[in-house]
């Protein structure tokens, strides 16, 4: 019992309000990058759930765009009575999760980008569980990367094995 007192203790991001929201710098920078951009990021998940899952999420630029749409799954909001699937726009998509730094989970740039846009559009449109998260095993914030790479195909993407609730609804 002393052990997992001691673990629960430690954890890097006890205090959401006072977590890092910083940019891990890993993104195209707007102002210096006109192409357009598709990126997924993966961070630890929030406090000790980082040891076991992470959370991920989706950025957009257009070609010329002086930001991102970032578009990701948020539990909390449900629980406010908002839809889950939560949509800003900002020149930083790159931020730490709560105190965790982001990784690149994939980056497409470029012609790529610019015609699978549209087609991430028409499919986050869609996403049939933009009111409901679950932790396990889902829908939560795993499950809609996830989900986009399979109705997109031409994305091969490549979720994290410790994307928890990517397989939901396979």
């Amino acid at each position: 019992m002393f052990a997992v007192i001691i673990m629960l203790q430690s954890c890097a991001n006890s205090d959401w309000r006072t977590a890092s929201r910083e940019s891990a710098g890993i993104a195209p920078v707007p102002s210096e990058f006109s192409d357009a951009v598709i990126e997924f990021y993966a961070a630890d998940a929030f406090s000790w759930r980082g040891w076991f899952a992470v959370h991920t999420w989706v950025a957009l630029k257009d070609k010329n765009a002086p930001e991102y749409t970032v578009y990701e799954v948020v539990g909390w909001r449900v629980d406010r009575g908002l839809p889950a699937l939560r949509t800003y726009k900002t020149p930083i998509p790159d931020r730490y999760w709560y105190g965790s730094k982001p990784e690149k989970v994939l980056s497409i740039q470029g012609d790529k980008a610019k015609l699978l846009i549209p087609k991430m559009l028409e499919a986050i449109a869609r996403y049939p569980y933009a009111d409901e998260y679950t932790v396990f095993p889902g829908p939560n914030s795993n499950t809609f990367p996830a989900w986009l790479g399979r109705e997109i195909p031409e994305l091969e993407l490549d979720m994290p094995f410790n994307a928890i609730g990517s397989g939901f609804a396979d």
